[in-house]
Protein backbone atom coordinates (compact mmCIF):
# COMPACT_ATOMS: atom_id res chain seq x y z
CA UNK A 1 0.00 0.00 0.00
CA UNK A 2 2.82 2.43 0.84
CA UNK A 3 4.58 1.52 -2.39
CA UNK A 4 1.43 2.20 -4.41
CA UNK A 5 1.01 5.59 -2.72
CA UNK A 6 4.67 6.45 -3.31
CA UNK A 7 4.52 5.60 -7.01
CA UNK A 8 1.38 7.66 -7.58
CA UNK A 9 2.70 10.64 -5.63
CA UNK A 10 6.11 10.59 -7.33
CA UNK A 11 4.64 10.29 -10.82
CA UNK A 12 2.13 13.05 -10.10
CA UNK A 13 4.79 15.41 -8.73
CA UNK A 14 7.12 14.76 -11.67
CA UNK A 15 4.29 15.30 -14.11
CA UNK A 16 3.39 18.55 -12.39
CA UNK A 17 6.96 19.83 -12.65
CA UNK A 18 7.29 18.90 -16.33
CA UNK A 19 3.86 20.13 -17.41
CA UNK A 20 3.77 23.16 -19.76
CA UNK A 21 3.07 26.48 -18.09
CA UNK A 22 0.04 27.12 -20.28
CA UNK A 23 -1.62 23.76 -19.52
CA UNK A 24 -5.04 24.13 -17.92
CA UNK A 25 -6.00 21.11 -15.75
CA UNK A 26 -9.63 22.22 -15.73
CA UNK A 27 -9.95 21.49 -19.44
CA UNK A 28 -10.09 17.71 -19.10
CA UNK A 29 -12.37 16.33 -21.84
CA UNK A 30 -15.69 14.99 -20.61
CA UNK A 31 -15.13 11.67 -22.38
CA UNK A 32 -12.00 11.02 -20.26
CA UNK A 33 -13.97 11.62 -17.08
CA UNK A 34 -16.69 9.27 -18.32
CA UNK A 35 -14.19 6.55 -19.27
CA UNK A 36 -12.40 6.88 -15.92
CA UNK A 37 -15.66 6.44 -14.04
CA UNK A 38 -16.70 3.49 -16.23
CA UNK A 39 -13.35 1.70 -15.86
CA UNK A 40 -13.39 2.28 -12.09
CA UNK A 41 -16.87 0.81 -11.70
CA UNK A 42 -16.07 -2.25 -13.82
CA UNK A 43 -12.82 -2.88 -11.96
CA UNK A 44 -14.57 -2.49 -8.60
CA UNK A 45 -17.05 -5.19 -9.64
CA UNK A 46 -14.21 -7.49 -10.70
CA UNK A 47 -12.41 -6.92 -7.39
CA UNK A 48 -15.59 -7.62 -5.46
CA UNK A 49 -16.19 -10.87 -7.31
CA UNK A 50 -12.58 -11.95 -6.78
CA UNK A 51 -12.70 -11.23 -3.04
CA UNK A 52 -16.03 -13.04 -2.72
CA UNK A 53 -14.60 -16.04 -4.57
CA UNK A 54 -11.48 -16.45 -2.44
CA UNK A 55 -13.43 -15.80 0.77
CA UNK A 56 -15.92 -18.52 -0.18
CA UNK A 57 -13.03 -20.88 -0.90
CA UNK A 58 -11.50 -20.12 2.50
CA UNK A 59 -14.85 -20.68 4.25
CA UNK A 60 -15.24 -24.00 2.44
CA UNK A 61 -11.74 -25.01 3.54
CA UNK A 62 -12.64 -24.22 7.16
CA UNK A 63 -15.83 -26.29 6.79
CA UNK A 64 -13.81 -29.25 5.49
CA UNK A 65 -11.59 -29.16 8.57
CA UNK A 66 -14.59 -28.89 10.88
CA UNK A 67 -16.38 -31.78 9.15
CA UNK A 68 -13.33 -34.03 9.32
CA UNK A 69 -12.72 -33.30 12.99
CA UNK A 70 -16.40 -33.81 13.88
CA UNK A 71 -16.59 -37.11 12.02
CA UNK A 72 -13.49 -38.45 13.78
CA UNK A 73 -14.85 -37.28 17.11
CA UNK A 74 -18.10 -39.13 16.44
CA UNK A 75 -16.14 -42.29 15.67
CA UNK A 76 -14.27 -42.01 18.99
CA UNK A 77 -17.52 -41.56 20.89
CA UNK A 78 -19.64 -44.16 19.11
CA UNK A 79 -17.15 -47.01 19.60
CA UNK A 80 -17.87 -46.99 23.33
CA UNK A 81 -20.41 -49.79 22.73
CA UNK A 82 -17.64 -52.05 21.43
CA UNK A 83 -15.46 -54.30 23.62
CA UNK A 84 -12.73 -52.41 25.50
CA UNK A 85 -9.86 -53.75 23.39
CA UNK A 86 -11.54 -52.76 20.11
CA UNK A 87 -12.70 -49.42 21.50
CA UNK A 88 -9.26 -48.51 22.82
CA UNK A 89 -7.57 -49.50 19.57
CA UNK A 90 -9.90 -47.35 17.46
CA UNK A 91 -9.54 -44.37 19.77
CA UNK A 92 -5.77 -44.75 19.86
CA UNK A 93 -5.53 -44.80 16.05
CA UNK A 94 -7.88 -41.83 15.75
CA UNK A 95 -5.80 -39.83 18.22
CA UNK A 96 -2.61 -40.82 16.40
CA UNK A 97 -4.05 -39.59 13.11
CA UNK A 98 -5.29 -36.32 14.61
CA UNK A 99 -1.97 -35.70 16.35
CA UNK A 100 -0.10 -36.27 13.10
CA UNK A 101 -2.40 -33.92 11.18
CA UNK A 102 -2.06 -31.13 13.75
CA UNK A 103 1.67 -31.37 14.40
CA UNK A 104 3.09 -32.55 11.06
CA UNK A 105 0.71 -32.54 8.13
CA UNK A 106 -0.44 -28.98 8.78
CA UNK A 107 3.10 -27.68 8.32
CA UNK A 108 3.34 -29.55 5.02
CA UNK A 109 0.06 -27.99 3.91
CA UNK A 110 1.32 -24.54 4.85
CA UNK A 111 4.72 -24.86 3.15
CA UNK A 112 4.09 -27.23 0.22
CA UNK A 113 0.30 -26.81 -0.25
CA UNK A 114 -0.39 -30.56 -0.16
CA UNK A 115 -1.32 -33.35 2.23
CA UNK A 116 0.99 -36.25 3.03
CA UNK A 117 0.88 -39.94 2.23
CA UNK A 118 1.54 -40.73 5.89
CA UNK A 119 -1.70 -39.02 6.87
CA UNK A 120 -3.61 -41.10 4.32
CA UNK A 121 -2.04 -44.27 5.72
CA UNK A 122 -3.01 -43.39 9.30
CA UNK A 123 -6.60 -42.66 8.25
CA UNK A 124 -6.69 -45.95 6.34
CA UNK A 125 -5.67 -47.72 9.54
CA UNK A 126 -8.65 -46.15 11.32
CA UNK A 127 -10.89 -47.32 8.48
CA UNK A 128 -9.58 -50.86 8.84
CA UNK A 129 -10.23 -50.80 12.57
CA UNK A 130 -13.84 -49.77 11.98
CA UNK A 131 -14.70 -51.94 8.99
CA UNK A 132 -12.90 -55.17 9.99
CA UNK A 133 -14.75 -55.59 13.29
CA UNK A 134 -17.71 -57.96 13.23
CA UNK A 135 -20.50 -56.90 15.62
CA UNK A 136 -21.37 -59.56 18.17
CA UNK A 137 -24.83 -58.36 19.13
CA UNK A 138 -27.78 -56.25 18.06
CA UNK A 139 -26.56 -53.23 20.00
CA UNK A 140 -23.15 -53.34 18.34
CA UNK A 141 -24.76 -53.99 14.95
CA UNK A 142 -26.89 -50.86 15.31
CA UNK A 143 -23.75 -48.79 15.91
CA UNK A 144 -21.79 -50.38 13.06
CA UNK A 145 -23.46 -48.63 10.10
CA UNK A 146 -23.34 -45.12 11.68
CA UNK A 147 -19.63 -45.69 12.30
CA UNK A 148 -19.14 -46.53 8.63
CA UNK A 149 -21.03 -43.38 7.67
CA UNK A 150 -18.82 -41.24 9.90
CA UNK A 151 -15.73 -42.93 8.48
CA UNK A 152 -16.91 -42.09 4.96
CA UNK A 153 -17.58 -38.50 6.02
CA UNK A 154 -14.07 -38.18 7.48
CA UNK A 155 -12.51 -39.60 4.31
CA UNK A 156 -14.52 -37.24 2.09
CA UNK A 157 -13.61 -34.25 4.26
CA UNK A 158 -9.91 -35.15 4.06
CA UNK A 159 -10.10 -35.42 0.26
CA UNK A 160 -11.84 -32.04 0.10
CA UNK A 161 -9.16 -30.58 2.39
CA UNK A 162 -6.49 -31.94 0.07
CA UNK A 163 -8.18 -30.36 -2.96
CA UNK A 164 -8.35 -26.94 -1.28
CA UNK A 165 -4.72 -26.67 -0.16
CA UNK A 166 -3.53 -24.87 -3.29
CA UNK A 167 -4.34 -21.49 -4.77
CA UNK A 168 -7.87 -21.02 -6.07
CA UNK A 169 -7.35 -18.08 -8.45
CA UNK A 170 -6.12 -19.04 -11.95
CA UNK A 171 -3.06 -17.14 -13.26
CA UNK A 172 -5.10 -15.53 -16.03
CA UNK A 173 -7.33 -13.92 -13.40
CA UNK A 174 -4.29 -12.51 -11.62
CA UNK A 175 -3.05 -11.02 -14.88
CA UNK A 176 -6.45 -9.43 -15.34
CA UNK A 177 -6.50 -8.03 -11.80
CA UNK A 178 -3.00 -6.56 -12.03
CA UNK A 179 -3.56 -5.14 -15.51
CA UNK A 180 -6.87 -3.66 -14.40
CA UNK A 181 -5.16 -2.03 -11.41
CA UNK A 182 -2.55 -0.41 -13.65
CA UNK A 183 -5.18 0.82 -16.11
CA UNK A 184 -7.47 2.12 -13.35
CA UNK A 185 -4.71 4.01 -11.56
CA UNK A 186 -3.33 5.20 -14.89
CA UNK A 187 -6.66 6.79 -15.76
CA UNK A 188 -6.23 9.01 -12.69
CA UNK A 189 -3.32 10.72 -14.43
CA UNK A 190 -5.53 11.28 -17.48
CA UNK A 191 -7.66 13.51 -15.25
CA UNK A 192 -4.56 15.66 -14.64
CA UNK A 193 -4.56 15.19 -10.87
CA UNK A 194 -1.88 17.72 -9.95
CA UNK A 195 -3.66 20.90 -8.87
CA UNK A 196 -4.04 20.65 -5.08
CA UNK A 197 -2.65 18.69 -2.18
CA UNK A 198 -6.13 17.31 -1.52
CA UNK A 199 -6.26 15.74 -4.98
CA UNK A 200 -2.81 14.28 -4.45
CA UNK A 201 -3.88 12.69 -1.15
CA UNK A 202 -7.04 11.27 -2.70
CA UNK A 203 -5.08 9.78 -5.60
CA UNK A 204 -2.67 8.14 -3.14
CA UNK A 205 -5.49 6.73 -1.02
CA UNK A 206 -7.22 5.44 -4.14
CA UNK A 207 -4.14 3.52 -5.24
CA UNK A 208 -3.53 2.25 -1.70
CA UNK A 209 -7.08 0.91 -1.53
CA UNK A 210 -6.60 -1.06 -4.72
CA UNK A 211 -3.28 -2.42 -3.40
CA UNK A 212 -5.00 -3.47 -0.17
CA UNK A 213 -7.77 -5.28 -2.06
CA UNK A 214 -5.22 -7.15 -4.16
CA UNK A 215 -3.36 -8.11 -0.99
CA UNK A 216 -6.57 -9.49 0.54
CA UNK A 217 -7.23 -11.57 -2.56
CA UNK A 218 -3.67 -12.92 -2.49
CA UNK A 219 -3.86 -13.67 1.24
CA UNK A 220 -7.17 -15.56 1.01
CA UNK A 221 -6.16 -17.32 -2.21
CA UNK A 222 -4.28 -20.14 -0.41
CA UNK A 223 -6.51 -21.02 2.60
CA UNK A 224 -3.91 -22.95 4.61
CA UNK A 225 -0.60 -21.26 3.91
CA UNK A 226 -0.79 -17.47 4.24
CA UNK A 227 -1.49 -14.77 6.82
CA UNK A 228 -5.20 -15.24 7.57
CA UNK A 229 -5.02 -19.01 7.20
CA UNK A 230 -7.37 -21.79 8.20
CA UNK A 231 -6.13 -23.38 11.42
CA UNK A 232 -6.38 -26.82 12.99
CA UNK A 233 -8.44 -25.43 15.86
CA UNK A 234 -11.43 -27.79 15.27
CA UNK A 235 -9.14 -30.78 15.83
CA UNK A 236 -7.66 -29.27 18.98
CA UNK A 237 -11.09 -28.35 20.36
CA UNK A 238 -12.53 -31.84 19.91
CA UNK A 239 -9.33 -33.74 20.77
CA UNK A 240 -7.83 -31.86 23.68
CA UNK A 241 -5.07 -34.42 24.12
CA UNK A 242 -3.30 -33.41 20.90
CA UNK A 243 -2.55 -29.88 22.13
Amino acid sequence: MLAACAVVVIVTVLRHKRAPEDEDPSETPDVIEYMTMWIGVVYAIVLGLAIAGVWEARSSAQDHVQSEAQALHEISERVRVYPPDVRDKVRHDVNTYVSYVVHHEWRTMAHDERVTDRGAQLLQKVRQDVTDYQPKGDFEAQAYQPLLDQMTAADQARNARADSTGATMPPVVWWGLLTGAVVTIGMVFALQIRRTRRELVLAGLFSATIAFMLFLIWDFDAPYSRGIAVTAEPFMNLFSGVT
